[in-house]
Order: structure tokens, then sequence, then C-alpha cells
């Protein structure tokens, strides 16, 4: 209860200053105060993110405060956000490049999160350079040369990823089961009727304290689906649950044993049996010789129920946490336990295996193998289950991996979806759950050259049938089909007033798969190379600090047999004062003002908009169509505005620096006569910057 006081007074003593950065220049007075406050967090507690904002406002208070602005940029790699850190970073090494002997590290591992390999290649370089030169270095911020080879490595896969992304949409599972707490480790039943989670929210949680880092402590929920729809998740019950962290692990695929993990001896895995009025009993702790002094973190069962995958850090493994497989013997006890060998398991950390329902395919996250960083999540095949021999481990590749953390994946048993946690740009809050989803091959496919068929001969007639035989014609070999050519598409990025080139974050993926399109970086043009033989609509995403974001719609011409470039010039508008622009994406249910999960990716956006320059203070107006009652179009517009700014606020952003209005059906850019063209086009939210 400490530290749960302690953080509530430190908030208090927080709002009673000035945070709002736009109504300030430079304040070093104010910036070592807000430093203070955010050391004083960290010593007493871990609650990194309130120290994280707390830093934050201390950097922006003083740009020249090479302290801040380095820890504010160390605090977001230790939490999310990670590829934020750059710009923190990059304000130390343009001011003292020699403040930390490992800063070019540091920055090529903020660019490596946020895919900017290339820089990130040429920072990890300069920080080896560095070391070269100094190879006596001992200092407690030096970082291995092993290290820095191992994340240039993990680069060079990300660019090849990132060129030729898989054909899967990473979908939102949706605010049923996402909440703006992290939301992780999804199981789900067989039929994909039932979805366990994990979850740190604080609406339904058993416990009313927070842990040491000021959230709530985990807490396993559970829901059903409604038709195609997810019923609203709620607790699992006290059977599972406790005051304390409570994680699950894995569903039997019967659906009638859940896997849970408790911190018991290092870290060991529980089981609870479902009761036949459909609720769980207590836990017990695994039999046999699946759980050791050492942490067992993670499970998976196979179909029949003989062999059972598990992630260990005992002793006599290859490194680190290893996967194991468990056998029941001749009585049904589990007893003969063996690891998966050299083929899966690395020096480094191995976790989060999930054996399909064939019962030869292993998903499993590695930290080592052809990675982009952190755990990526690879497959591997049975080859023989008596030499417990496996096929080299495939890695998923991008979109579904990423250089952060990717971990805990589970399927289904038609292996049409798969399931995992991930913090993602159209997040409701840190981690959310997501449904991985493969692409309809017939929408996006790359069509190549296809060599026919052997002619067949005909078989020949006897010698004395011959005369009468008519000649038949020769059979005509079928047309070689010509090959579909990608189109490809240039995106130019450039400052609008001056027309000079900007270096952007840009991302493109199809309007309605949400399907990623391969990308590569020259200078600063991005070129996504566009295999559909269809015309098809994409959203062109484009950012940058200091100008306004750009979320686009732009449909594109079918790819053919003939090369072709399309280049698309996108202009970026400053953040100066009076500019306008359309937040298109932000959809709302009908009538109301509750945020869909399609909304998420334009306020997450327009959240890192505000958090990038907090000199920013904006109007959030809400307009309307004129279908409906003009008074009640007025007030919805007012608390559609009034939620944007809510999203805002939740996160972080002073309250001071976002004015509402609600402009109802005042204000339309169309015609509300038609609705394509007119009435969808009037309903919208929009930002004006109001000061800069």
């Amino acid at each position: 209860m400490y530290g749960f006081r302690f953080l509530s007074g430190i908030m208090v003593a927080v709002c009673c200053h000035t945070i709002v950065a736009a109504q300030e220049a430079q304040d070093p007075e104010q910036a070592r105060l807000y430093m203070q406050q955010a050391e004083l967090i960290l010593a007493d507690t871990k609650a990194a993110d309130l120290a994280r904002d707390l830093m934050v406002t201390a950097a922006n208070f003083d740009t020249t405060f090479v302290k801040a602005n380095f820890e504010a940029g160390q605090i977001h790699l230790l939490t999310i956000g990670k590829e934020r850190a750059t710009s923190f970073l990059m304000r130390v090494y343009r001011q003292d490049p020699s403040y930390r002997f490992d800063l070019e590290y540091q920055i090529g591992k903020s660019l490596q999160y946020g895919l900017n390999f290339d820089k990130a290649i040429d920072f990890y370089t300069r920080y080896k350079d560095k070391l070269a030169k100094k190879p006596g270095y001992q200092g407690k911020d030096k970082v291995e040369m092993k290290e820095v080879e191992r994340r240039i490595l993990e680069c060079k896969n990300g660019k090849e990823f990132l060129a030729n992304p898989k054909p899967f949409a990473i979908v939102n599972i949706g605010s049923e089961i996402n909440s703006e707490y992290e939301d992780y480790a999804p199981v789900l039943t067989a039929d994909e009727s039932e979805i366990v989670f994990t979850t740190r929210r604080r609406d339904g949680n058993t416990y009313e304290n927070v842990a040491d880092d000021n959230k709530p402590y985990e807490d396993i929920f559970t829901t059903k689906r409604n038709g195609e729809n997810w019923k609203r998740a709620t607790n699992i019950g006290p059977a599972i649950n406790t005051r304390f962290n409570d994680s699950n692990l894995a569903f039997s695929p019967d659906g009638k044993t859940l896997f849970v993990y408790k911190d018991e001896g290092n870290g060991d895995i529980y089981f609870s049996e479902r009761k036949t009025d459909g609720t769980w009993g207590e836990l017990e702790a695994l039999p046999g010789i699946i759980n050791s002094s050492y942490r067992e973190s993670s499970v998976s069962i196979t179909r029949d129920g003989e062999r059972l995958y598990f992630a260990s850090e005992r002793p006599g493994g290859y490194g680190g946490s290893d996967i194991y497989v468990c056998s029941k013997d001749s009585k049904g006890e589990w007893s003969i336990v063996k690891n998966l060998g050299a083929t899966i398991n690395t020096e480094v950390d191995e976790d989060g295996p999930f054996i399909d329902y064939s019962q030869k395919t292993l998903y499993f996250s590695s930290q080592g193998r052809k990675g982009m960083g952190g755990f990526d999540i690879f497959k591997s095949n049975l080859l023989n289950v008596d030499k417990n021999e496996w096929s080299e481990p495939e890695n998923m590749g991008y979109p579904i991996n990423s250089p952060d953390d990717d971990i805990f994946f589970s399927g289904t048993k038609d292996g049409k979806n798969w399931y995992y946690s991930s913090v993602r740009e159209d997040g409701l809050g840190y981690s959310d759950i997501y449904v991985i989803k493969p692409v309809d091959e017939a929408k996006r496919e790359i069509l190549v050259g296809k060599v026919p068929d052997p002619v067949k001969e005909e078989p020949k007639p006897p010698v004395e049938d011959a005369v009468n035989q008519q000649p038949k014609p020769e059979p005509k070999p079928e047309p070689v089909k010509s090959e579909i050519i990608p189109l490809k598409y240039i995106v130019k990025v450039v400052d609008a007033e001056t027309g000079a080139p900007l270096e952007a974050k840009v991302r493109m993926q199809g309007l309605r798969d949400n399907a990623p399109v391969g990308m590569l970086t020259s200078g600063t043009d991005y070129e996504f190379s566009l295999p559909s033989s269809a015309a098809k609509d994409y959203r062109l995403s484009v950012e940058r600090e200091g100008y306004i974001f750009q979320n686009l719609t732009v449909r594109v011409e079918a790819a053919t047999t003939t090369p072709k470039t399309v280049t698309n010039t996108v202009r970026m508008r400053k953040l100066v004062v009076g500019a306008v622009s359309i937040l298109r994406n932000i959809y709302f249910d009908f009538g109301r003002a509750t945020f869909k999960t399609e909304a998420y990716a334009e306020l997450n956006k327009l959240e890192a908009m505000m958090k990038q320059n907090q000199s920013l203070t904006v109007e959030i107006s809400g307009h309307t169509d004129s279908f409906g009652a003009k008074d009640f179009n007025k007030g919805l517009s007012q608390r559609r505005a009034v939620a944007v700014k809510g999203f805002l606020t939740s996160k972080g952003i002073d309250p001071r620096r976002v004015k509402t209005a609600g402009y109802g059906e005042e204000r339309p850019l169309a015609s509300n006569d038609d609705e394509e063209e007119g009435r969808q086009l009037n309903r919208r939210v929009e930002f004006k910057v109001l000061g800069n």
C-alpha cells in the first residue's frame, strides 16, 4: 500500500505544476523538477510508465538538458513506444556524442524497433568502430561486439522480411476482449468458440490494489463467441485467480483442462479441470517430473493427450530456456522428458511452444536463429517422433514478427486463424490480442510463368488397323502464361511549402485485408511492390515529427505483364497555427460516441503526434451529415469530439492542450444529397492547430 499512496501523492504534486510545455519556452528549472520527480518514482517503485511521462516532460522543457533527454530515450526503450526513443537520443548525440560510450548502440536499437534498418545498421557500425578502437574498455556502458553483430544481422534479416511480407493480415480482436492495459497470452478451444487470456485491466480485477509498477496484478479472463462476435470478457473466477499475479498458458484441445503459470518454485505449471457445470476446479501442480526447482514458463499438449511440450530453464540444455517434450509411460503417467535438441534449441532462449492439431507442426519463439529482434515466432515439422527429429525451423516472417518480442502463439483446429499478442499501431492500449488471418491468395497472388505439362502421346493403333485410321491432328501445347510483373509504387515525401524531400515513416497495407506491402527505401524514396492482378485499394500512412500525419486511401491499378511504375508525391504540412486536418479514419458506432476498433490506428497516430510535439495545442471538432435532427447532430458531434479528447488525456496528454467543439451539420464539405460522396464525407472529426 505504501507504493500506491506514494504514487498518488506524486501525481497530485505533478498536477499542481504547469506541465503544458506548449505554453512555455525552454525552462531548465522546470526540466530539473520533473526529472527529480521521475527519478524519485524509479528509486522507490517500478512505475516506469509514470516516470517516462515525467522524463519526457523534463526533456521537452529543456532540449539541451542532455541527461534528461538520454533518460527519456532509455525509458522508452524499456517500456513501449521504443521507436520514439530516437528523437531524444539524437538530441544527445548532436550535442555531446561522447556522453555515453554506448550512445550509438542505443540509437541503433531505437531505429531497429522503428523498422528503420539501414540507419540502425549505420549506428551499430559506428559503435562497432568505436569499440574496435578501444578494445580494452570495460565500463558499465560497454556492449559486447557479439551482441552488436547480432543486432546488425537482425537488421539485415528485417530488411529482407520487410521487403517480402508474408500474406497475413494482423487484425485487432476488438474492445470486447482488449483493454487500455496489457492483454496477452490468448489460448482457444479447438472450435474457436472460447478464449482465455491474461490481462492487467482494472475493471473486474480480483484485487483492487496495484503492483509495484502502479498497474493491477495479472488476472485471467475469458469469454465465448456470440455468433461471429465475441461477448465481453469477464474474470474467470476465484478458483483460478488470486489477489496477485495469475497467468494462463494453454488449453487442452477438448477445452476441459486449463494450464496456468504460477510463481511457485521459481515458476511452475499448474492445471485445472473443468467441472460439469462449466466452472473450474482448484489448481494442481502438474504431476511427474515436468516441474523442477527451475523456471517452467509455457506448455502445450497434443490432441491425443500423450505428449506435452514445455519450456524450462533447467540445467543440461543448450542455454537459457529450452523446449522439452514429456511423454506418458505405459501407466499413463508423465515420466519421460527429452530436450528437443539442437535443431530447435539454441544457446539463447526458446519459449512459447504450441503444437498444432496435426500433432506434427510445432510453433515456438526464439531469440536466436534468423530473427529480426527479440523473440521471433518459428515453425518446425516433426519428422520422426521416436527419434525426436525436427525440420529446420522457419521464421514466420513479417508482419507476424517484429523487432520486439513476438511470443505465445496459438492456433485453431482448422488452421485458418492464429492468435497472439503484440504492441501495434492500432492497439487499444499496451499489448493487445490479435488474430492472424491468411490473406486470400486469389487477391494477393504473384503469378509466375508456368511451364506447360508434357504433351502426352496418343497410343498407336495396332498395325493391322493402322490403314483404317484417319491421321489425328497434332495436339496443340498449352500457351505459356506470361508472368505478372508487380507494379512498382514509389512514394516521395516532400515539404508542402518548400518541396524539399523529407525522410518519414511510410507504411502501406491493403485497405480491406490489412495485409502489409513489401517496401524498399532509397534515400527519401519509398518503393512498394504491388503484385495484385486486380485493381486494389490501399491505406498509405506517412508520419514525420513536426508535421501533420497523413492516412491516405489510394487506389492502384492492376499489375500486368508489362512493367509499370506509379509515383505518388505526398506533401506534408507543418504543424503551424491555423492548419486543419481531417481525421477520416476515426469511426464511431452509428449514432453514438463510442469508438470502433478500426479507429485506434488513427487515434494512436494523433497521440504520437501530440507527444512528439509537446508545444502543440489543438481543437478537436466533430461534424455530422444532415441526416437526423439538427440538435441531436450538434450534441452528437460534441460528444464525439469529447471522446477523442478523452482518449488523448487517458494517454497522458494534458487536457489543457485539447479544446473541443461540436459543429453538427453546420460545416459540410460536400452535398448531403449523396451518401458516398456527400454524407459520408461530412461525417468526420477534424483537428485544428491552435498553438505550437
